[in-house]
């Protein structure tokens, strides 16, 4: 049985600007490396979905935050297929760019 997620629509758009950014910075390959390291992430969170960590400093909305290199990805607890919320640089204003998400 495979471990199954969704991406939000917002979700997606994050991960495509992640891919370019890094690109744009980096290179092809490397963008590649990232997102696929992101994607094993979501894979790896809805077959352990208590991975991760509560932020009530950032939200008090039932998700959750795991950190993947620079970015967190923020999912939704109890959801069948995980719920990928986000995934956002940790340098950003999460608290605000959630709020405006959840």
């Amino acid at each position: 049985m495979s471990s199954r997620y969704l991406l939000a629509p917002q979700a997606a758009e994050d991960l495509v600007e992640i891919w370019r950014y890094v690109k744009e910075q980096g290179s092809l390959e490397v963008a590649d490396r990232v997102e696929s390291v992101i994607r094993d992430k979501f894979a790896f969170l809805a077959a352990n979905p208590e991975a991760g960590h509560i932020r009530e400093n950032l939200t008090d909305a039932n998700v959750k935050f795991f950190p993947v290199y620079s970015y967190l990805i923020v999912y939704r607890l109890g959801t069948s297929p995980l719920q990928i919320v986000s995934i956002l640089h940790g340098r950003r204003d999460v608290e605000r760019l959630l709020r405006d998400r959840l």
